[in-house]
């Protein structure tokens, strides 16, 4: 029992930081934790024991290549927003996430109108706040789906910043309204609806193993 639950934990593990955007070339360094930790419970743990299911959630700074991929196409490149977004991302990286705040701040008041800005101000402020959505990054999200009603940009990375704080159930919606939003012959659309699925087979199986744990009468 105690290895299908490691194995459990690793296939999770492997969803969480596709669904999340942690960075490809991160991804050895997960890899290597996971196989340490393997060791170490073959080493000094009981694989024939029971497991006890407990809940990790992956938070990361970092901008995956593929979801800035998406946000070009979403919004377009070489325009007033994109030379925004890829000062913020280089702050970012750089780690000045309080400077990449201050800079997409600076983006909302010269162009108020653009849902981008916000939408990517609110990226920055969860990203500075330790992948937590904040009020502020909340008000900043907000402002972008008003401003943007019909871009599937704002629902989509408000729903990934969600995830990241571990709020899978809140950014189902968000992200089926992302899709749903996205015309059938936009380049990004199988990227979104794939992680939609996914989304859904996670949503599934946690329901599935919180009923399992339930006691029955």
């Amino acid at each position: 029992m105690g290895w299908a639950m490691l194995l459990a934990i690793a296939l999770g593990a492997g969803l969480l930081l596709w669904l999340t955007g942690f960075p490809r070339k991160l991804w050895t360094v997960a890899a290597t934790a996971l196989t340490l930790g393997a060791a170490g419970y073959a080493w000094q743990g009981s694989p024939g024991l029971a497991g006890h299911p407990v809940t990790s959630v992956k938070k990361t700074s970092e901008i995956d290549p593929e979801v800035i991929a998406i946000r070009d196409a979403m919004f377009g490149r070489f325009n007033f927003t994109w030379g925004s977004f890829m000062r913020a991302d280089a702050m970012t990286r750089a780690g000045a996430p309080d400077t990449a705040v201050r800079a997409m701040i600076l983006t909302t008041r010269q162009a108020g109108g653009d849902p981008g800005a916000w939408m990517w101000l609110g990226v920055k402020l969860a990203e500075n706040d330790g992948n937590q959505v904040s009020p502020a990054a909340k008000f900043a999200f907000e402002r972008a789906l008003q401003l943007g009603p019909q871009h599937p940009g704002p629902p989509f990375f408000y729903g990934l910043a969600l995830i990241r704080e571990g709020r899978f159930a809140e950014a189902r919606p968000l992200w089926a309204k992302a899709v749903a939003l996205t015309p059938e012959k936009a380049s990004y659309r199988p990227q979104l609806v794939v992680r939609l699925f996914l989304l859904d087979q996670f949503l599934a199986a946690k329901a599935a193993e919180e009923k399992a744990a339930t006691p029955r009468p």
